[in-house]
């Protein structure tokens, strides 16, 4: 009884009148605190007991006199619940009273509802998560799967995907090959990742899907089940097989081109060519990467050359065509007929040459033959007829007064598709080889006056009705008495087909077939030119896709490239046939609108009239391979002309102005461009030149902001500063964006990066301050540099600081792209000893399959949940569900911008610890800092024993959970 007495849960026991025999202190004291009466012998207990609170022990004893035994839950009048256990005790012949046990089982009940709860939590993000999850048997029956699973494979629901889908092998997978090299590696490695392969959906359609997936074993090792995730990449799978045939494609028109195509770079060095160029020029293929032009041209020819080129990178042409002799590899001269075009990118910057070089030396060797006919009077008719009928080109003799042949050749036949007798005694006009009449009337012209014409450009119409490019040479002769007519013909068809596809690449954008930023200036500047002289205004209207980033996000860059076609073409029909449509580059179009009216306020009013229909007309919902894609554009219009003479780089900067105006006024909307933007313009120009500055006269400096944990400062995260020399001390949020725009954010990182490393290499010899931590914030551009981990290591190295002390915070955006490589750089630092931190975590791209796979130490829950914590269920849940997901992960969990007691405390009761804020210290230079720190010197052993218990607690929770 001794051992009832001194437990802290309640005993007593009644007689079957419900009167007290025994009872210990525990319940003694109970009913006096809760009700204020004192425990008797004898006492009947529904008497000491009130009605309202004593139902549930009066019920439960009679159930235990019915049954034997009873138990209920009873809530305390302080919130707390108790367990009462009522259980009958019989003497050798019948039952004589009962005996009642209560215990306090509050922790309990709590313990498990967080349980519940974090298993609800868990649930919500396993069916909310974008990839397909999915656990099967080993065998391959499926277990369970979420909803992104049962939507990918056409499914209703996840419970219809578990029912169906009894076997893998029979309902998902297309190659048994493929499934029986999965299910070996699987069984090999114990997982697999990035697995490529093709499933069957419901329908029966096939998607190709990305699994990653492992086997889950137990204590003993035995496998239990497979879980793992799938994606869906039949765009990306499809978007390669088209470029792969693109490739084809174009590889095949390099190479079988019947003319010579060469690439150069802009000094002269043969970059690539085709088979027909390296057979013109007479050097194997493999020989031609080490030439350059001007080691092959003949030495007169050269000098023209190289001027030709120098006008190009000039931006004086971007298109020219000349007849060169080139020194073949034997030593032989060889004429050719270049047609060169400058290869620029969207931004106007020259790249390489393009071009086409056509094997005329038979061509010049017949007009020497020309040459000699025009002045011979007589010739041996035996050579004459060889060099006729064996010529290259098509060669005809016709009476100058009626246009009759008398005589053509086999290659003039060929190239139009006519028999000689249906050629001969007829004239040119009768069969209509000319296509346009008006160039057979300008080479009679020609002959009359000089009784020569070289190199006259037309075009032929073949007896099917075909048209061909032909180039004529011809002269007057005398042949009996008569004034005849001896011609050339060379068929340049293939010639002029290369000419314009250079000239498509040179002015003409390849995915729209729109002019490009280069015809489009050369445009503007024509128009601009003439609205100036004639007094009329023209209006530039910039184009702007509202967040065209999304779709290529979400379905693909062949998506996006659908859309952008569709756009080109709703823009195009509208606007009259007085402007162009140009697309400058990415979602980016200019509309030139010509002949608007003198009145500078009319003319805003027409360009408007066409924005306005622009934007309805992009708004309409667009079709993309059977998906419906709605988008919105902004515009920024500019009106110009008149007296006033601007270039058209100014005029195009200030739509684009305009248009950046429209996008801050919340998109799709029109904006005109306003000097006040102008002047904008001006000083980010300004600032950014300050900028620079800055970072060569040293003008920046590091603030810390202290991190605690269990009330003591743990750390510090490093903040910039700029010490302005006329505005004084600015804050990040006026300058990193210019700097990020810039690239001036890789030496301002860098120096950031060294600084707090020989921050921490001068705490290391102060025992109170060696232990504290240090997180520097990464950019993007940083994580993305090849060398950024060789970088951070020779800021350790250069300082001598411990790399255990330094955290680098990354941001979730940054892990959208290039995924893979950010995981790799991590991994490297992790083994060097620094630690990483999720920063802002909730507030981006947040994938659990990317999350697990990350090398983190910390995620860092984001202010804008702390600020809203009290007022907002929804951020208090996302608080609670971060702070269980870093525990099941073994992670810390630190809270930024705690700026009340009350939010603090309220993260202490969701089991957070770690706190950065206003409330403990606004970021403070480093001496302010050094002052806070405790004068003792057991703190460095304090904070490692907190977060030894934080990551013990998370190892816990985390193997006592499964998804």
């Amino acid at each position: 009884m001794s051992l009832i007495d001194c437990s802290a849960d309640l005993f007593c026991s009644v007689d079957l009148d419900r009167r007290l025999l025994t009872f210990n202190r525990a319940f003694r004291e109970y009913l006096k605190a809760n009700y204020g009466v004192q425990a008797l012998v004898g006492a009947r207990l529904d008497e000491l007991l009130t009605a309202e609170h004593g139902a549930p022990w009066l019920t439960g004893l009679e159930t235990a006199m019915s049954k034997g035994s009873s138990r209920v839950e009873y809530p305390l009048l302080d919130g707390r619940i108790l367990e009462l256990n009522f259980t009958e005790f019989v003497a050798p012949s019948e039952a004589t009273g009962i005996s009642i046990f209560g215990k306090d089982i509050t922790d309990r009940k709590n313990a498990e509802k967080a349980f519940e709860e974090t298993e609800r939590r868990y649930r919500d993000i396993f069916d909310g998560s974008l990839e397909g999850l999915f656990q099967t048997t080993v065998e391959g029956k499926a277990l369970a799967a979420n909803r992104a699973f049962a939507s990918m494979l056409e499914y209703g629901s996840a419970e219809e995907a578990v029912a169906t889908i009894t076997s893998t092998a029979a309902y998902l997978w297309v190659d048994s090959a493929a499934y029986s090299k999965f299910r070996r590696e699987l069984a090999e490695h114990g997982a697999i990742r990035e697995f490529e392969c093709q499933f069957k959906r419901k329908s029966g359609t096939t998607i190709w899907v990305s699994i990653n997936c492992r086997i889950v074993r137990g204590g003993d090792g035995r496998a239990l089940f497979t879980q793992g995730f799938i994606q869906d990449i039949t765009n990306r799978r499809q978007a390669e097989m088209l470029l792969r045939d693109s490739e084809e494609r174009y590889r095949s028109t390099f190479e079988q081109a019947a003319v010579g195509i060469v690439h150069t770079s802009l000094d002269g060095q043969f970059l690539r060519c085709n088979a027909r160029f390296a057979e013109i020029i007479g050097y194997p293929a493999e020989e031609i990467a080490g030439l350059t032009f001007q080691k092959i041209t003949a030495p007169n020819a050269l000098a023209p050359s190289v001027g030709i080129l120098e006008k190009f990178l000039s931006g004086e042409i971007a298109i020219a065509a000349w007849e060169k002799q080139y020194i073949r590899k034997n030593g032989t001269l060889i004429w050719v007929r270049m047609t060169v075009s400058i290869q620029r990118d969207g931004e106007g910057r020259a790249l390489h040459f393009i071009a086409v070089a056509e094997d005329i030396n038979s061509l010049k060797e017949t007009e020497q033959l020309l040459e000699a006919a025009s002045k011979a009077t007589r010739r041996s008719e035996e050579c004459y007829r060889t060099a006729f009928q064996n010529s290259f080109d098509a060669v005809t003799i016709n009476r100058l007064d009626d246009g009759a042949y008398l005589e053509v050749n086999r290659v003039f036949l060929d190239d139009l598709g006519y028999e000689r007798d249906e050629v001969i005694g007829r004239s040119s006009l009768e069969l209509g080889i000319w296509a346009d009449a008006s160039d057979g009337v300008k080479l009679r012209e020609v002959l009359s006056a000089k009784s020569i014409c070289r190199n006259l450009e037309t075009r032929f119409r073949k007896k099917n009705g075909e048209e061909i490019w032909a180039m004529v040479s011809a002269s007057v002769i005398d042949i009996d008495g008569t004034p005849c007519v001896f011609s050339i013909t060379r068929n340049i068809s293939d010639a002029k087909l290369a000419e314009e596809k250079i000239r498509n690449l040179a002015f003409y954008d390849p995915l729209t077939n729109l002019p490009n930023r280069r015809q489009l200036m050369d445009r503007l500047e024509l128009s601009m030119t003439s609205s100036v002289r004639h007094g009329g205004k023209q209006a530039l209207l910039f184009v702007d896709l509202d967040n065209f980033k999304a779709l290529n996000d979400t379905l693909g860059h062949h998506m996006g490239d659908l859309l952008l076609q569709g756009v080109a073409r709703r823009i195009t029909s509208c606007v009259r046939k007085a402007g162009m449509v140009a697309r400058l580059g990415g979602d980016e179009f200019v509309v030139t609108l010509e002949n608007l009216s003198e009145n500078a306020e009319e003319a805003a009013a027409q360009a408007k009239n066409v924005a306005e229909r622009i934007l309805a007309t992009i708004a309409r919902p667009h079709l993309l391979e059977g998906q419906e894609w709605h988008n919105t554009a902004s515009v920024g219009i500019v009106v110009v002309g008149g007296e006033q003479r601007e270039t058209s780089d100014v005029v195009l900067q200030h739509a684009d102005i305009a248009m950046y105006q429209a996008k801050v006024a919340g998109r799709n909307a029109i904006r005109f461009f306003a000097p006040a933007f102008q002047a904008a313009v001006n000083a980010r120009a300004e600032m950014e030149a300050e900028l620079r500055r800055a970072i060569n006269e040293h003008e920046f400096v590091l603030f810390y902001q202290p991190q605690l944990a269990n009330k003591r400062v743990i750390g510090a995260e490093a903040l910039l500063r700029w010490r302005h020399p006329r505005r004084g001390i600015l804050s990040p949020a006026e300058f990193i964006p210019l700097a990020e725009e810039t690239g001036l954010i890789l030496p301002i990182g860098a120096w950031v990066l060294e600084a707090a490393c020989a921050q921490l290499a001068a705490w290391a010899a102060d025992e109170r301050r060696a232990a504290i931590t240090i997180a520097v914030n990464l950019s993007a551009r940083q994580l993305g540099q090849p060398t950024f981990v060789e970088d951070v290591l020779a800021a350790l190295n250069k300082t001598g600081a411990n790399p255990r002390r330094l955290k680098l915070e990354l941001t979730e955006s940054m892990l959208v792209h290039n995924f893979e490589d950010v995981v790799l750089k991590m991994t490297a630092l992790k083994s060097h000893g620094l630690s990483f931190a999720l920063d802002d975590f909730g507030t981006g791209y947040s994938s659990l399959s990317y999350l697990k796979r990350l090398p983190l130490d910390q995620l860092k829950i984001d202010q804008s949940f702390i600020r809203d914590l009290l007022a907002d269920s929804n951020s208090s849940v996302i608080a609670q569900t971060i702070i269980s997901l870093s525990q099941a992960m073994g992670l810390s969990v630190i809270a930024e911008g705690v700026e009340t007691e009350e939010q603090r405390d309220f993260l202490v009761q969701m089991e957070c610890h770690s706190f950065q804020g206003y409330l403990f210290s606004p970021p403070v230079k480093v001496d302010e800092f050094e002052r806070m720190l405790p004068p003792f010197s057991d703190s460095a052993d304090l904070i490692s024993m907190s977060f030894a218990l934080e990551a013990e607690a998370a190892r816990q929770l985390f193997g006592a959970m499964s998804i």
